[in-house]
């Protein structure tokens, strides 16, 4: 088949590209490499995925005539959406570039799947949605409409507007809320990212919470098999289901969201460790209190995702953390 992967030089974006083309399917990608971090590792992460199937053009979600022409031209089977402003703490600063990516981005991918009768759109939301809901684990049938951060808000947009597009003009979408990816090729905004660096380079950590702190830590080849089976599973009419009675995660729509992680949270205190372990180095920490926009837990109740696309996270901690680490001793020379 032909995909479209949007955000194919970011770090979830470039690994699902690698995975499909590998599968033998045609892969047309998109970025617009913008500097919210280096330049460079997008860049490299496109160079690794050079390939007689796969071509990268760079495009901005956000320029409705260039994503109009990218799907007229195309025609592409299935999108798999993972471009967006992402950050927790940059949307507090500048907020309209989650509006102009995560909003009018979205609505123009919609629209192109839309007018091209693309047959399955899977998109990313995200974990920060679940917002000040104190529930654990985290499950799509808790209530999501209390954000505590414009990405957040931004993100259950999403959903909302693939909805209606479900809806509206019977174009099966898949939402899937991700919980912290990490992993080869990660992004410098990221935790396991900054606490290395620091630690490598004898700077002090900043320890959130005074570290009482819980992440559903996900390695990024399980995200990506989770993606990949997920495209297979093309959502359908439900006829019978009602808002009353059913799951606002499926509709009578042709409409899903899973969540995505691990399904098993890590104290910030044991994941530092392990990095701490696999460098031999002994981090300098600063316990600080909660910060704004941040969550105290996320907790991934990940099993109507396993039971449709029957799998399983493989990847533990220790195992995830040596191989990060490996790689950026190795990236970063």
């Amino acid at each position: 088949m032909k995909y479209l992967v949007t955000g194919s030089a970011g770090f979830i974006g470039s690994a699902v590209v690698e995975k499909l083309i590998n599968l033998g399917h045609d892969v047309i990608g998109i970025d617009n490499l913008n500097d919210y971090y280096e330049i460079n590792l997008k860049q490299a992460r496109l160079s690794r995925i050079e390939h007689p199937k796969f071509r990268f053009v760079h495009l901005d979600i956000a320029d409705r005539a260039e994503v109009d022409t990218l799907f007229s031209q195309e025609q592409f089977d299935r999108v798999i959406h993972l471009a967006a402003q992402a950050g927790v703490r940059y949307s507090l600063e500048n907020p309209h570039a989650y509006a102009e990516s995560n909003l009018l981005g979205h609505l123009n991918i919609l629209e192109g799947c839309r007018h091209n009768k693309v047959k399955h759109l899977v998109y990313a939301s995200s974990s920060s949605v679940y917002g000040l809901n104190g529930k654990v684990p985290f499950a799509t049938s808790d209530s999501v409409d209390h954000p505590v951060s414009l990405y957040a808000a931004t993100k259950k947009s999403n959903e909302l507007m693939s909805h209606s597009y479900s809806h509206l003009y019977n174009i099966p979408t898949t939402g899937l809320r991700f919980f912290t990816v990490y992993g080869p090729w990660g992004r410098p905004d990221m935790a396991p990212f900054i606490f290395t660096k620091k630690i490598l380079d004898g700077d002090i950590i900043d320890i959130n919470n005074n570290g009482d702190m819980w992440r559903d830590f996900t390695y990024i080849d399980d995200i990506v098999e989770g993606v990949i089976r997920i495209a297979d599973v093309i959502p359908t009419k439900t006829p019978e289901w009602t808002v009353e009675a059913g799951s606002p995660a499926s509709s009578s729509a042709p409409y899903s969201v899973y969540n995505i992680g691990h399904g098993s949270p890590i104290n910030l205190m044991d994941f530092i460790e392990a990095i701490e372990v696999e460098l031999g180095i002994e981090a300098k920490k600063n316990f600080r209190g909660m910060q704004l926009g941040d969550v105290y837990q996320t907790y991934a109740d990940t099993q109507d995702l396993f039971e449709v696309i029957g799998y399983k996270p493989q990847v533990d901690v220790t195992e995830g953390v040596k191989k990060f680490v490996a790689w950026y001793k190795g990236f970063y020379k």
